[in-house]
């Protein structure tokens, strides 16, 4: 069920994190349908918007975003396009400051295994094609429900994409399947290794404030 809060987020994001995160499906302003819906997983990454659009969290995870996103869509009144905007770790060297991401994939879903029982591409990469310059390509993006904080796990994704998330991915799919377009916006928050936990705590309110800037300068 979605709930329309027209509170200030900065207020919501000076919760502590294990407050904020049990956020689930909460609609700040409302739905309009010449304007994009900006979806953000938890509120500190949303504290400094201030672009007046409609902004859903949805909580952690693809189970809560994809939740989160279907049930936002599937209203009366829908956006023109939905944009992601959130923390990414960063799986190789020299990934910083804020990306649109070029593809999306899922690191925690055998796919090649699922293709070989079943003859079908179940739960395959997504081309975004974002709109960047062609000379400048986007990043690929690993979405998952594991928070990377680990040497071993970062150079195993780091084969597979350049940037690690935990929504981006259901987002994406919930938007195309209502038939909608759908940008990944993410801010590099930490290194996706040993400390990146504690890295995410330090790093999360400036990224949200570049975040910010972004929406401010691409969505008006």
């Amino acid at each position: 069920m979605l709930f329309g809060f027209p509170g200030n987020l900065s207020r919501a994001a000076a919760r502590p994190r294990a407050l904020s995160t049990m956020v689930r499906m909460r609609l700040i302003g409302e739905i309009d349908p010449a304007r994009p819906l900006l979806v953000v997983a938890v509120a500190e990454e949303a504290a400094h918007l201030g672009t007046g659009l409609p902004v859903l969290l949805t909580g952690m995870g693809k189970v809560n975003a994809a939740a989160a996103v279907a049930a936002a869509l599937a209203g009366a009144v829908r956006p023109a396009s939905v944009v992601n905007l959130g923390t990414a770790g960063a799986l190789k060297p020299g990934w910083s400051g804020t990306h649109e991401v070029r593809s999306v994939l899922q690191h925690d879903l055998d796919t090649a295994l699922l293709r070989t029982l079943t003859g079908e591409n179940v739960g395959g990469p997504l081309e975004l094609h974002p709109a960047a310059a062609a000379d400048v390509p986007g990043p690929v993006l690993a979405t998952g429900d594991l928070f990377v904080s680990d040497e071993g796990a970062r150079q195993r994704l780091a084969e597979l994409a350049d940037l690690v998330d935990m929504e981006g991915y259901a987002v994406a799919t919930a938007a195309r399947a209502a038939g909608l377009p759908v940008r990944l916006i993410k801010n590099v928050s930490d290194e996706a290794g040993e400390g990146a936990g504690r890295t995410w705590r330090e790093s999360v309110d400036g990224c949200a404030l570049a975040l910010a800037e972004w929406a401010r300068q691409n969505l008006g």
